[in-house]
């Protein structure tokens, strides 16, 4: 699953997952679903603490700054506050159905 930001959408996207691994097939998450991506923040995390700017000699100083850094952040993490509710997919949900019965009846006419 890879999310709808820039480097993954089109065709190019498409070729180089397929290049790195010739089995996968990409699917995007939906546009709207932020909240099922929580890997990501974590991701955000290590690039905004650990890998930037990226000033390592080798992979094994990489290697230690990542390990080391999961272990300090396992410490002191704390949850997430989520902030979309059941509620705030409920209104997308009915917008978007909406939107699909007002095509739906642009077509008929």
């Amino acid at each position: 699953m890879t999310d709808n930001g820039f480097s993954h959408r089109g065709q190019t996207s498409v070729d180089r997952l397929a290049k790195g691994y010739p089995n996968a097939i990409q699917a995007h998450t939906p546009v709207n679903a932020s909240w099922l991506n929580q890997i990501e923040i974590y991701f955000s995390v290590v690039q905004r603490k650990v890998l930037t700017p990226n000033d390592f000699h080798d992979l094994k100083t990489l290697e230690q700054r990542l390990l080391a850094f999961q272990s300090r952040y396992e410490e002191i993490a704390k949850p997430f506050q989520w902030k979309f509710t059941k509620d705030d997919l409920n209104r997308i949900l009915s917008k978007l159905s909406d939107y699909t019965d007002l095509q739906t009846k642009q077509l008929a006419a």
